[in-house]
């Protein structure tokens, strides 16, 4: 374990993890101190080994100073500004800020775009940021002519547009600053950030990130975010009255997001792997310290700390950072097939918003209180998002969280004319804290971990178009699709003519019972996965062919099943050679059956679960059994 693993652990307060301020703070020091061979020689820049993101290495280098700045801001805070660690940090980037701002110099970070969304305004908030929680040690310490140049590009962000999502929220902070030191800002780009916010809610204490049904950790690590921390900006300011007001608003709908939101990790700290940006890993712990800062975590104090804490060292332990202190593209280890193109060598730095925690006080309940288990270890559970159409399902025994998805496939139209495009981050059924789905483009394209899809007889394979959620609750999910082809990898999706796809899942103690209404012409085959394991070593597999049914065991112990109820009658296993974030080897369990025209249900029992430390399996009544099939 890098950086905190000198720290002693302390098994009185930290019953499930060890951890505990001090382990907090030495990682902290230990990522901001390994940065330093990287930095330019005012450390305006930061540049980082690896592949450059789509804005190119300029923009990487800024990436590197605003994103580590972040957590240089918390780790000052944490010590009042006093001490040898906070007073590093204060020189250090306070010659960064009056370098990179300034556009004669040669560490001169790139400028705002002018007319349309550049990625120095993603940067801009963090700076802000940073310079609004650090503004007594540090801004107010900066001299006239440097504080003029930094307010002189933070201010670039001024009149211009940003994407329609939590991009509008990065120039409501940015702005908002600019207005709390007597800099030009604009009201009305203030306001529309958190304005759009409100249509975007859907309840429950959850956003769709922008239009569509775009839900994942950004709704925790950024809508929830960004509104409460500029509250605390403007509160004394003139919106000091709007700010109060939403303050209470945001403060309870981040309860009740959290209220389902320690469901989504398992036992062993991990999170569900869903959604994009996932290389961003600890930030997932944001929501948790913010719901403690804010005092509207609806559980107690130590469950907060339980649940950060069991994220941070679950990447510690998994080679995040790695042996050189640094942070790199992937999910544990480095992984570019699961990165996107926006997505540099200093992006997973972001992950910095996952300390905002050391902002609190020593004293603060946070630390003192005793570790609280999370739900998974206290009992099984199966919990239901409506508004987002996802269940959720972990097991004592094992650990293990499930998210079954019937809600988020991050398409943009839902109306004609239709433009989804599917995105291996969003489309599968379901997810879990110990699978992650084949992102490499070749496994992508084959649609096989957690669809349905439908092969027509030229072999092409459909993704799921356009979902349409009905109900989570109830001890079932449901939902309805448009299965289609893709015009290209990628691309947009061309609907099948006459095709349908309806889902009702029922879960129960982990175990899915899956039926899909397939309509689809006469000769196509229908085909069903399981949830891909990966690992270091190739799987173990095997099929069944008088249930049909098959599994897929991977080194670690994380068996993935599937079992024809009904209609199915083949079955195999899909295998894949570094398409896989947690392992070079991934293999998928899968059901098919040939369509004989009109529409047909097709009935499945679908599993995931970690086997007991002695590697025998538990004995369950799965209906598989292993010596009937061919195991590899």
């Amino acid at each position: 374990m890098a950086g905190a693993m000198d720290v002693p652990e302390d098994r009185n307060l930290s019953e499930h993890t060890g951890w505990t301020r001090a382990h907090w703070l030495a990682q902290a020091d230990y990522l901001l101190d390994s940065l330093k061979p990287f930095a330019s020689p005012s450390s305006a820049r930061f540049e980082l080994p690896g592949r450059p993101s789509a804005s190119g290495v300029d923009s990487d280098a800024l990436e590197g100073f605003a994103r580590t700045f972040l957590l240089a801001a918390w780790r000052i805070v944490a010590d009042r500004g006093q001490g040898p660690v906070a007073e590093d940090l204060i020189a250090r980037y306070s010659s960064g800020l009056a370098a990179g701002a300034d556009a004669a110099h040669p560490e001169a970070w790139p400028r705002i775009p002018q007319g349309r969304p550049g990625q120095p305004m993603v940067e801009a908030a963090s700076i802000a940021l940073g310079l609004h929680y650090t503004r007594e040690w540090l801004w107010d310490r900066l001299d006239a002519r440097a504080q003029g140049l930094v307010a002189d590009w933070l201010g670039e962000f001024i009149g211009n547009p940003t994407w329609p999502n939590n991009w509008m929220l990065f120039q409501t902070v940015t702005e908002e600053f600019l207005s709390s030191i007597g800099a030009r800002y604009e009201e009305s780009e203030i306001l529309r950030g958190l304005d759009a916010t409100e249509e975007w809610y859907v309840g429950d204490g959850w956003y769709t990130d922008g239009a569509g049904r775009n839900f994942d950790y950004y709704i925790g690590w950024a809508m929830h975010l960004y509104p409460l921390v500029w509250t605390q900006m403007a509160e004394g300011g003139v919106r000091g009255e709007r700010a109060l007001a939403a303050r209470e608003v945001y403060r309870d709908r981040l309860r009740q997001f959290l209220e389902r939101y320690f469901d989504f990790f398992g036992s062993d700290g991990a999170p569900i792997y869903q959604g994009r940006s996932l290389t961003y890993r600890f930030a997932a712990a944001a929501p948790i310290w913010v719901g403690e800062m804010f005092d509207c975590s609806p559980y107690d104090a130590g469950l907060s700390r339980r649940a950060a804490s069991g994220v941070m060292k679950h990447f510690a332990e998994h080679g995040a950072p790695d042996a050189r202190g640094l942070l790199t593209p992937g999910w544990h280890e480095p992984f570019l097939p699961m990165v996107q193109n926006y997505s540099g060598p200093a992006s997973p730095y972001w992950a910095s918003k996952g300390f905002i925690g050391l902002m609190l006080p020593a004293d603060h309940r946070v630390w003192t209180a005793l570790e609280s288990p999370l739900p998974v270890e206290v009992g099984n559970f199966d919990s239901f998002i409506a508004p987002v159409g996802w269940a959720l399902s972990g097991t004592k025994d094992d650990g293990v969280v499930r998210l079954l998805n019937h809600g988020s496939d991050k398409a943009w139209h839902h109306t004609p004319p239709f433009d989804p495009r599917t995105d291996v981050f969003y489309s599968p059924l379901a997810f879990s804290t110990v699978t992650a789905p084949d992102t490499a483009p070749e496994a992508w394209a084959k649609r096989v971990g957690n669809h349905v899809a439908l092969i027509a007889p030229d072999g092409r394979v459909s993704s799921r178009a356009v979902i349409e959620p009905g109900t989570a609750a109830d001890g079932y999910i449901s939902s309805e699709h448009v299965p289609g082809f893709e015009t290209e990898p990628g691309g947009a999706v061309i609907p099948i003519e006459g095709a349908r796809i309806s889902a009702r899942v029922s879960v129960k103690d982990g175990v899915e019972t899956r039926e899909h209404s397939v309509t689809a012409p006469a000769g196509w085959t229908v085909r069903e996965g399981g949830y891909p394991v990966a690992g270091p070593e190739e799987p173990l597999r095997g099929e069944n062919e008088k249930l049909p049914g098959a599994f897929a065991v991977n080194d670690l112990g994380v068996m993935s099943r599937i079992e024809g109820l009904g209609t199915w009658t083949a079955a195999g296993v899909d295998t894949e050679l570094g398409a896989n974030a947690l392992g070079a080897f991934s293999a998928t369990p899968y059901l098919t059956a040939e369509h004989p025209g009109g529409t047909v249900s097709y009935l499945s029992k679908v599993m995931v679960y970690r086997l007991p430390d002695d590697g025998a399996d538990d004995g369950s009544d799965d209906g598989i059994d292993d010596g009937d099939g061919v195991a590899e």
